[in-house]
């Protein structure tokens, strides 16, 4: 008879830890994208926020409380009252849910962080899990910087949590800072010298400062754990996160050794990777594993031959498992909504009539600009529908003039949402430059420009180019995103992207006023 196989739930923060990164910050209706498509994903728990950091916080893990089917939804909070509380009634509306609180315990945060002796932290942790329980019966602890605290210490804080009531104790690597050899270590010593632990349910997080979040996180699988936190595309603070997607293929790729099950639909990777790529501005680097542009392209000679003979040769794992299609080329001018409606089926994602409505609008002009259409266009076409956020500004003309050693000049006309349209001229360094300081005199919105890039989003002389822009007021950074075969255009469509998103987040402030505290680094 088999073995009996255990499953690891998988936890997913990107909303949380993730969002936390420099510019991946998201609105609540992006939010809520996401956490529908983690919940199609299968992800076990959704960490949906720190409710504590601010209304619009609160507001956002509420709404995914309230609309999200499926997954356990969590939200995080420090071991005082209060943030406990905010976790509690933001979450009430799910049918499964999880209070999340965690408390520092290594000695460089005690002592410069917290300024609190071993006692105290013991008191104040077990005092925050005691009083989730009187909320919620599913609580999670984290000691806060685990990985570089004295194991003697943290065997006393995991002891005292699990006697207070926690079900799920997790291990941080909160800093990137350990290693595979010696964090299995600390899970076996922890499973061997804890009493109760085999009561709860033992969870890892680890960050990737030095390359190896993913490694780590592996290794204490095999050394006990059965919860992994992780991000999608690995997102997060510094350099990010465990990689939801790398993580989940190598326990599915290497099932005899690890002979573990998730219940992660893996065919739902590559478009949940490409919908949050876009939705927070950062584009996925081709040589990312599982879901990169190049992890199943080959162009040597020697493993085209092979891959020639038989796919197993240099692939370990099928494009089909992630959800990438094989095939490039597909739909061109005279091609149908039937047509269309299939291939976007195919690469993943699932529109409503309406959204299905303005994508086939959207490509019936592309097919008349591009001779032939690339699975990057459709893609993008689909992508930028469910980007697409209202704002109280809208480009109804632009016209730029150029020549070589002159001053660039540039015409745009914009219209409000009240109703006013306004037509601006400005000059520049170049077409780019005098669109995007129309718009600035045109709205009255002053910015800092931090970054530009264009990229390709598919194949041939006429691929459609993406900009991405990013921006700096007052003191927070902004990003928009726009695809089109003329740069300049989607260059000043993504900057008015930015300066919705800014009109937005002003109305949003005035109407709560409310500031956003800082974040915490699980």
């Amino acid at each position: 008879m088999p073995a009996q196989r255990d499953r690891v739930l998988i936890f997913d923060t990107t909303l949380r830890d993730g969002e936390q990164s420099p510019g991946c910050s998201m609105a609540q209706p992006e939010k809520l994208r996401v956490a529908r498509a983690l919940a199609d994903l299968g992800v076990d728990v959704i960490e949906a926020g720190f409710p504590a950091a601010s209304r619009g916080d609160w507001e956002s893990v509420n709404a995914v409380a309230r609309e999200v089917q499926g997954p356990i939804i969590c939200g995080l909070a420090r071991c005082n009252r209060d943030d406990i509380t905010r976790v509690q009634t933001a979450i009430a509306p799910a049918a499964n849910k999880r209070i999340h609180v965690f408390l520092a315990t290594s000695a460089i945060h005690r002592e410069f962080k917290l300024n609190m002796a071993r006692e105290e932290i013991i008191r104040t942790a077990v005092e925050g899990v005691k009083f989730a329980r009187e909320l919620c019966e599913d609580v999670e602890f984290s000691p806060e910087d685990a990985s570089r605290t004295e194991l003697d210490f943290l065997t006393e804080v995991v002891e005292a949590v699990i006697a207070a009531g926690a079900t799920t104790v997790n291990i941080p690597d909160t800093v990137g800072y350990t290693v595979p050899d010696e964090f299995a270590e600390l899970f076996r010593y922890l499973r061997k010298n804890v009493r109760g632990i085999d009561k709860i349910r033992l969870s890892v997080h680890c960050h990737d400062d030095l390359g190896m979040a993913v490694a780590n996180s592996l290794t204490a699988v095999v050394a006990g754990a059965r919860q992994i936190e992780c991000t999608i595309n690995g997102i997060g603070e510094r350099a990010g996160n465990c990689s939801l997607e790398e993580v989940v293929m190598a326990l599915k790729t290497r099932d005899a050794f690890f002979n573990l099950d998730t219940g992660i639909n893996t065919t739902r990777l590559y478009p949940t990777s490409r919908m949050l790529a876009n939705i927070v501005g950062t584009p996925i680097p081709r040589n990312k594993a599982i879901v990169g542009e190049n992890a199943f392209a080959h162009e040597s000679g020697i493993h085209q031959h092979g891959m020639l003979k038989h796919h197993s040769t240099y692939e370990i794992m099928r494009p089909q498992d992630v959800g990438l299609s094989r095939s490039s080329l597909v739909l061109g001018k005279h091609s149908g909504r039937h047509a269309l409606r299939d291939r976007i089926k195919e690469l993943g994602f699932e529109l409503d009539d309406v959204e299905f409505a303005r994508v086939f609008e959207e490509f019936k002009a592309l097919a008349d600009k591009k001779k032939e259409l690339y699975d990057g266009d459709i893609e993008a076409l689909v992508l930028q529908a469910e980007h697409s956020e209202s704002g109280p500004w809208s480009l109804l003309n632009l016209r730029t003039s150029f020549e070589s050693a002159k001053t660039a000049e540039a015409t745009v006309r914009l219209k409000h949402a009240d109703g006013r349209e306004i037509e601006m001229r400005s000059t520049g360094d170049g077409p780019v430059d005098a669109a995007l300081k129309a718009i600035e005199h045109a709205t009255g919105v002053d910015v800092v420009l931090r970054k530009f890039e264009v990229r390709s989003v598919s194949a041939g002389e006429d691929a459609q180019g993406e900009a991405l822009v990013y921006v700096e007021y007052n003191q927070r950074t902004y990003r928009g995103s726009s695809v089109s075969t003329n740069i300049v255009e989607s260059a000043t469509q993504a900057f008015l992207e930015v300066i919705n998103r800014i009109e937005l987040a002003s109305a949003t402030l005035a109407r709560t006023g409310t500031q956003r505290v800082a974040q915490a680094v699980v």
